[in-house]
């Protein structure tokens, strides 16, 4: 008789290397931390000849400006507009205007159709900052217990190390897209809480962050 399988009961937290998400950075299993700017983008498509050359060599300024590394992460999820599409219904059916009525109903057709044949796409983008375990020195636990796993240092220590490095970095990229017309913001802890669990939990309601890093109280 064949034993029954074990369903695996542990959480995605414990197969990501996230130890913890504090002072807006990413610390993870090595020592290593992130820091994540959130930005906006351009619809190049639609700028004329002229602008679009200001903008290639405002970014090419911006790459050759750089003497440290970046990661750039561009998120694509399927756009539920199911609740816009509510949304036009009630207002329809609400109206006592009958022209009003009709060119309400004419564009909830048009944007239903435009869904079916098309796919809508939400696009967001992200810069990220690292900073490596590398540049916090060698600890002297790790010198003489080289076997020794875990954090190399306190996480306050190493929070407060990154800050110091990250900080300027990230100023210098908001100024730099900022240049290039984009508009960009230091995720919070709470929005990067966010932004990791819709990675590994699509479709799942944002989660409790006290729940997930206990004894962390969530930003205002």
């Amino acid at each position: 008789m064949a034993e029954p399988i074990t369903p695996i009961r542990d959480s995605t937290q414990m197969f990501t290397e996230i130890v913890a998400v504090d002072h807006d950075l990413v610390l993870f299993r090595d020592g290593s931390v992130a820091l994540v700017i959130a930005t906006t983008a351009v619809n190049f498509g639609l700028l004329s000849e002229k602008e679009q050359d200001a903008i290639i060599y405002s970014y090419a300024g911006l790459l050759n400006s750089l003497s440290f590394p970046i990661q750039i992460l561009i998120q694509t999820k399927h756009k539920d507009i199911s609740a816009y599409l509510k949304l036009l219904e009630d207002q329809e059916s609400r109206q006592t205007n009958p022209k009003l009525t009709r060119n309400i109903h004419s564009y909830r057709l048009f944007v239903a159709s435009m869904v079916k044949e098309k796919d809508v796409l939400d696009k967001k983008f992200y810069i990220v900052i690292p900073f490596s375990s590398i540049e916090l020195g060698v600890s002297s636990s790790l010198l003489f217990s080289p076997k020794k796993s875990g954090l190399p240092y306190e996480k306050s220590y190493i929070f407060d190390k990154a800050q110091l490095v990250l900080v300027p970095k990230r100023d210098h990229i908001l100024r730099l897209l900022a240049r290039v017309g984009l508009k960009a913001t230091q995720l919070s802890s709470d929005a990067l809480v966010n932004l990791f669990f819709s990675m590994y939990n699509p479709g799942s309601p944002a989660p409790d962050v006290t729940r997930l890093f206990p004894g962390k109280e969530p930003h205002e």
